[in-house]
């Protein structure tokens, strides 16, 4: 476990260097084209380098806003409170995370946050309703899991960083063909510029892709495996990633650059099977490996 957490922060730092750069070289071919000449790689790097920063240390709110969620509370939400107060002792987790509430009709979860102080478990309302006592602990384990292996601090700048890249290269490519109508005079430089703003646009999405599975579908078998270290009960979990992934309800909040921060993908269409590009092992693969634990 020690060793994962280490590979994990490891694979934060790559994944923040990654993004600093692409991010920089957005910027900087977006200064060309606003004609800033030789103070536009300085004015990329300082953009990117102040973005990066924000990012890091505002994932968190940020993943939090855009599903819209609510804090939740002992009035309204005394079983879930209570389940995480009991994990806090099984865990050994210090630092108790926050809850959030998402008001969706289906059941799922994730956490988020740059670490195990700053950590945030979220779930739908739809889980709390659908799912009974054992069930819901196996998956609010199943996410201080995550907070203890800090997954979270990989998953949650994944999520607003690849948002941020696909927002910028919309933005590239924009500016790019406002240019060339603007500016006929130098035809050749903006089509350069075109050139460039598309191939970023066409390569956000898959550098998306590829980013998020750097996070690895192992994070998931290893997130089950500790829960059951916390709940000493497989067949809570067991029950309620069947009853998720039968769930025909629609997640409104879900995009591809925050599925993979979810117990279970989103994405009904995408559960059946894991493939190459699947965010989460197939649902039978995690009970299967569930089950050999009992």
């Amino acid at each position: 476990m020690y060793e994962d957490i280490r590979k994990n922060k490891v694979k934060t730092g790559i994944v923040v260097f990654a993004f600093l750069t692409i991010i920089t070289l957005i910027l900087y071919f977006l200064c060309y084209a606003f004609d800033f000449g030789e103070y536009a790689i300085v004015i990329a790097l300082i953009f990117s380098c102040i973005s990066t920063i924000a990012t890091y240390y505002n994932c968190d709110k940020v993943v939090l806003a855009s599903v819209k969620a609510r804090p939740a509370t002992k009035e309204e939400d005394l079983q879930l409170s209570n389940i995480l107060e009991d994990l806090m002792i099984a865990s050994g987790v210090s630092s108790k995370p926050r809850l959030y509430v998402v008001d969706s009709k289906q059941p799922n979860a994730f956490a988020t946050g740059r670490d195990p102080e700053h950590a945030i478990i979220c779930v739908t309302q739809g889980l709390l309703e659908k799912l009974n006592y054992y069930e819901l602990e196996g998956v609010v384990a199943h996410e201080l899991a995550h907070i203890k292996n800090y997954d979270i601090r990989l998953s949650a700048v994944i999520s607003v960083m690849v948002g941020f890249v696909i927002m910028l290269s919309d933005m590239f490519t924009r500016v790019a063909f406002r240019s060339r109508r603007s500016n006929d005079d130098d035809n050749s430089g903006n089509a350069i510029i075109m050139i460039v703003g598309l191939v970023f646009l066409i390569i956000s999405p898959i550098l998306s892709q590829i980013i998020q599975l750097a996070v690895s579908r192992r994070r998931e078998y290893l997130a089950d495996a500790t829960a059951i270290s916390f709940t000493r009960n497989p067949d809570g979990l067991i029950s309620a990633l069947r009853k998720i992934s039968s769930d025909a309800e629609e997640l409104e909040y879900a995009s591809n650059s925050n599925a993979h921060m979810y117990i279970i993908t989103p994405f009904k269409e995408k559960r059946k099977k894991s493939s190459l590009f699947s965010t989460h092992p197939g649902i039978e693969e995690r009970i299967e490996a569930l089950e050999n634990l009992k």
